[in-house]
């Protein structure tokens, strides 16, 4: 079955929902007129340094606060070319400055001194020395030779390489090309941000959903479709602008098929997506309760009633259900943080061991990394899932009626 990232224009927002043999696993909505932060490249000037926390408290933006955690070594690019001891920050320093992650809430958008700059298939890291492969990529053969590869070109380089999950798809010669095409632009960056005046944006990341063309898994995505001529038009421009129209399949989709809302379901599984109660199909169902601290999910047998003698069976049965459907949800909402799974309690010590290890094994499926920690004395299973965008909930807050 096709696998497809869709991408719709529904008044004031622009859509996007990865679908996975035909199902919608993956959501992401933007204001199509917003100029986000994340990714973008600012120089600040520190106004705090709380020691301890070990951090900085860094103005990118007028008026904008951000958080910069000093326990990396790195010390972040001074643009008045003052020289420190090794990772040493100072109050009035201007630096060069990354949003590694959006805001949240009560918390300010976090950054980094390591600067990150992506392509299809590599990730360059300023101020990193730390040579890594997707750990989608299972091939050991692949991996040693991707990390040999970028070990030989990134030594004695000021920075450090990721690949991406595509690497392995691709020859050398379109790794090196991407490689010094990466390493051009960090050079011109940070020459560039040496003469440039604090809270100026050095550089302005992409809409979101264009990303999500740029991170598309060449292997497990067929094609991009959107019904809209303006997002085509902008989709096409990208993919040429970085030499990819080639390698990523983008089409108009045909209305003669009808509306493409109405074929993949698209505003019903938003709506579904952003309430609470998540029935199962055996009758069992999850609550999903985000907080501000936490994640809580909720599972119950709901339906799934069985004779009393089969009734750890049937707990067994509906945890199961619940634990693949918990790790798909956590994906298709965009939960990150700290997340506490309250799962039907079970005698058998062997029936929470194959629960957990049916939870981890669904859990590495996503993109995002996600960790199944341990199942606490009081049966709540702990899971940490990497915290990047803000909630699918929090994405629709505004303007929720476009939808």
């Amino acid at each position: 079955m096709t696998n497809q990232l869709l991408i719709t224009k529904q008044e004031d927002r622009i859509l996007t929902a990865w679908t996975e043999e035909g199902r919608i696993c993956q959501f992401q909505a933007e204001l199509a007129e917003s100029e986000g932060i994340l990714g973008n490249i600012y120089v600040g000037k520190v106004r705090n340094i709380v020691k301890n926390i070990n951090a900085a408290f860094v103005e990118f933006q007028k008026g904008q606060m951000g958080y910069l955690s000093l326990q990396s070594s790195i010390c972040p690019i001074c643009t008045d070319s003052v020289i420190h001891e090794k990772g040493r920050v100072l109050i009035g320093d201007e630096i060069i400055v990354q949003v590694e992650k959006e805001a949240v809430k009560t918390k300010p958008p976090t950054l980094s001194g390591t600067l990150e700059f992506s392509g299809k298939y590599i990730v360059l890291l300023a101020g990193s020395h730390q040579i890594s492969v997707s750990h989608k990529i299972r091939d050991k053969q692949v991996r040693n030779h991707l990390r040999e590869l970028l070990e030989n070109y990134a030594d004695t380089k000021e920075f450090g390489l990721l690949a991406r999950t595509n690497s392995a798809m691709v020859s050398e010669e379109a790794l090196f090309q991407e490689l010094a095409e990466l390493e051009e632009r960090y050079k011109k960056l940070v020459e560039y941000g040496r003469h440039k005046t604090k809270f100026s944006c050095l550089y302005q990341a992409p809409a979101s959903w264009l990303l999500s063309i740029r991170d598309l898994y060449q292997d497990k995505v067929d094609c991009v479709v959107t019904d809209s001529v303006e997002v085509f038009h902008a989709a096409d421009a990208y993919l040429k602008e970085n030499r990819w129209e080639n390698s990523v399949s983008l089409s108009l989709w045909n209305t003669e098929n009808g509306k493409m809302d109405a074929v993949f379901d698209i505003s019903r599984n938003l709506e579904k997506a952003l309430q609470p109660k998540v029935w199962l199909k055996h009758g069992g169902y999850l609550v999903v309760q985000p907080t501000e601290a936490l994640v809580s999910i909720d599972v119950n047998t709901g339906k799934a009633i069985s004779r009393k003698k089969d009734v750890q069976k049937t707990f067994l049965k509906v945890n199961l259900e619940a634990a693949k459907e918990i790790a798909f949800q956590l994906r298709l909402r965009n939960l990150s943080g700290m997340i506490l799974v309250d799962f039907i309690d079970m005698v058998s010590e062997e029936d929470n061991k194959t629960l957990l290890d049916t939870f981890r094994m669904a859990l590495s499926k996503d993109p995002v990394p996600a960790k199944l920690v341990d199942m606490t004395k009081l049966g709540l299973v702990e899971v940490t899932r990497k915290k990047v965008r803000k909630p699918l909930y929090e994405q629709c807050e505004k303007g929720a009626k476009s939808f």
